[in-house]
């Protein structure tokens, strides 16, 4: 069993324990979503991919809540955001702009790439380097920027 793994099984206890239904209820939900990829794809997660399930569980309550709080309805978006900081709470820390920046130049650098066809190559790399630790959709608009520059 993968280490993010134990750790939510742990977290899950623990909050049981402390009878904290509402935590429980969203630890659960994200160990029901990592448990049936296990199952359709007839593998045991690793933590990177246990991360990657992570991220669009995130990504997902993030565009819930933004619907939410434009739509005015503060009693969901309190509960999506309710979620994303649980669920926050097992992501390794974020990395800043400045730091994803100077990792791509110095990927950029090393590949040697100049033009938009080396993009799937520097990403590739990118992609195992940040993994859980930066946004993808900001890191290849980086990329672009760099490569189109």
């Amino acid at each position: 069993m993968s280490q993010l793994k134990r750790t939510l099984l742990d977290s899950i206890k623990v909050s049981m324990k402390a009878r904290e239904l509402e935590r429980v209820k969203v630890l659960r939900n994200v160990q029901a979503v990592i448990k049936q990829i296990e199952i359709d794809r007839r593998i045991e997660l690793d933590d990177a991919q246990v991360l990657e399930v992570l991220q669009k569980q995130l990504k997902q309550r993030q565009e819930s809540l933004t619907i939410f709080t434009e739509n005015n309805r503060d009693d969901l978006a309190t509960k999506e955001q309710f979620e994303i900081d649980i669920i926050n709470g097992f992501m390794p820390k974020q990395m800043n702009d400045e730091e994803v920046a100077a990792l791509v130049n110095a990927e950029i650098a090393e590949q040697g790439a100049t033009s938009m066809r080396d993009m799937g190559s520097v990403m590739g790399v990118l992609k195992n380097k940040t993994a859980g630790r930066a946004d993808p959709a900001l890191i290849s608009k980086m990329v672009k920027d760099a490569l189109q520059g």
